[in-house]
């Protein structure tokens, strides 16, 4: 088990190293980055408005305003600085072939279209120009519009995060009630000398204070590993494993819905149910993987999305508050590091580098909820990572199944607060990076303080902190357990 327990949590530090990107909500800055562009150095320069003045015969003439490129010299800011430059116009207009005017440092003026803006450098920097001036020969309309305050999107990012935790603690406090009613179902059998059958379909991962600190160590060497490897076919392997990760929750669930099962070779026990569902599951992923990058392919995403997030969520467990509090203080710090102190090191933020897939030519990493931003003028998504749901729900989920076991009602309980705490902490991010202008945010910064502050206050105000810290559940299943591995022990012995 412990092997187990070990290799899952690596695999889902992998996993979460690219959903803690805690970029949500972003639809990129207002500063267009040019995809076609070549992605080396020399070629990241941001867009700025550029003066162009003007002499004629020696006489200061008209001024022009103009948009730098993203390659080449940056252009210098005081005017004391920069030179007067003979001004040539290119022959032929466009460009697009090696100019037959030879150039000795002077400016090309040449006309937009025919061929892509780097060509045209290439062309008038093998001439022998110093610069190049590209004019636009057609009508254009020039504005820039503001975004809205808040949009729709965002709004619908919030209900999805917050829907998709409710659900799947509901789901997982069921299965905990289930394993509870099993585990009295076993001792009353034990006392009255009925042979145990134990059930598979309740096992769970506990995951333990040292494997939520392993945690962040394997997700920060996998974030570099992507950071640093990033390309196309890294992104199709990822593709690959998120698909699974969605047929996997959808064959979890029919798995405990089917009555009767059929063994299977490798796979081994399978229900008749997760056999006639399984091809469309699989299906429904291939096909999204196919149209990924359709306009609408963001609704397969999420919905393959949620699915692997409730699988987690069902799978792995916090056992007491405890591992909550260490898991989630150490994915607060990974969180900060990783979006903000990583610009130090690497001169960019390294965790929304890899959330937008700068490096591989793809619009993204798949391991993110998006939808479209559709009143905002410059488009884009609003986006969240699978970190910043998946992390705060395992300690929302252990306040849910604290509840249940210790038949608590709602207000009495923990689970309202904690579930709470965490929609606040998410509106919190939206209103920060919306004060910060699109610039992608933390949102752990935000969700740790209020989810795991409010459970931490309100066990101790209410005298429970002692037995969610160390216990994390009823004294009554406490006992219970120690009886169950007393009677284990005495049957060993007699054996």
């Amino acid at each position: 088990m412990d092997s187990l327990k070990l290799s899952f949590v690596i695999s889902l530090s992998a996993l979460l190293s690219l959903v803690c990107c805690s970029y949500p909500a972003s639809a990129g800055d207002i500063v267009h980055h040019d995809a076609l562009a070549p992605k080396k150095r020399g070629c990241d320069n941001d867009f700025i408005l550029v003066k162009v003045q003007t002499w004629v015969n020696g006489e200061e003439d008209a001024e022009f305003v103009g948009v730098g490129a993203r390659f080449g010299t940056v252009i210098v800011s005081k005017e004391k600085n920069a030179n007067q430059t003979r001004l040539t116009l290119s022959d032929p207009r466009d460009c697009c072939e090696p100019p037959k005017n030879k150039l000795v440092g002077d400016v090309i003026m040449v006309d937009r279209g025919g061929c892509k803006f780097t060509a045209k450098a290439n062309n008038a920097e093998g001439a022998g120009a110093s610069a190049i001036l590209i004019i636009n020969n057609q009508k254009v309309q020039l504005y820039s519009p503001k975004r809205p305050i808040v949009d729709i999107a965002e709004v619908f990012l919030w209900l999805m995060a917050v829907g998709t935790i409710l659900c799947a603690s509901y789901w997982s406090a069921w299965s905990a009630r289930e394993a509870a009613t099993e585990q009295d179902k076993l001792l009353k059998d034990a006392a009255e000398g009925i042979p145990n059958q134990r059930s598979e379909l309740n096992s769970v991962v506990d995951i333990s204070t040292t494997t939520a600190v392993l945690f962040v160590v394997v997700a920060s060497c996998f974030l570099v590993l992507l950071y640093k490897l990033m390309s196309y076919w890294f992104i199709e392997l990822l593709v690959v494993l998120f698909c699974i990760g969605g047929v996997e929750y959808l064959n979890r669930w029919f798995r405990r819905a089917g009555e009767s099962f059929i063994k299977v070779p490798i796979l081994g026990a399978v229900s008749y149910l997760t056999l006639a569902v399984s091809p469309l599951c699989i299906t429904f992923a291939v096909v999204w993987a196919v149209y990924r990058n359709t306009p609408y392919a963001w609704i397969g995403q999420d919905i393959l999305g949620i699915a692997l997030i409730l699988t987690v969520l069902q799978i792995v467990h916090v056992p007491n508050l405890k591992v909550g509090t260490v898991l989630l203080s150490c994915a607060f710090l990974y969180d900060i590091f990783w979006v903000f102190v990583s610009k130090k090191l690497f001169h960019e933020s390294v965790m929304i580098v890899v959330a937008r897939g700068d490096k591989s030519g793809e619009d993204g990493i798949p391991m993110l909820l998006k939808i479209p931003r559709l009143f905002d003028p410059w488009g884009g998504y609003s986006i969240i990572g699978f970190g910043d749901i998946l992390l705060p729900g395992l300690l929302v989920a252990f306040a849910i199944r604290y509840d249940w076991l210790a038949n608590k009602t709602l207000r009495a309980g923990y689970f309202l607060y904690a579930m709470l705490a965490y929609g606040l902490g998410l509106l919190i991010t939206y209103i920060a990076l919306n004060l910060m202008d699109g610039h992608g945010q933390p949102a752990l910064l935000y969700i740790v303080p209020f989810t795991l502050g409010t459970f931490l206050a309100l066990g101790k105000k209410r005298g429970d902190l002692a037995v969610l810290w160390t216990q994390g559940q009823p004294e009554r299943l406490c006992t219970h357990v120690h009886l169950q591995q007393s009677d284990e022990a005495d049957s060993g012995e007699e054996r």
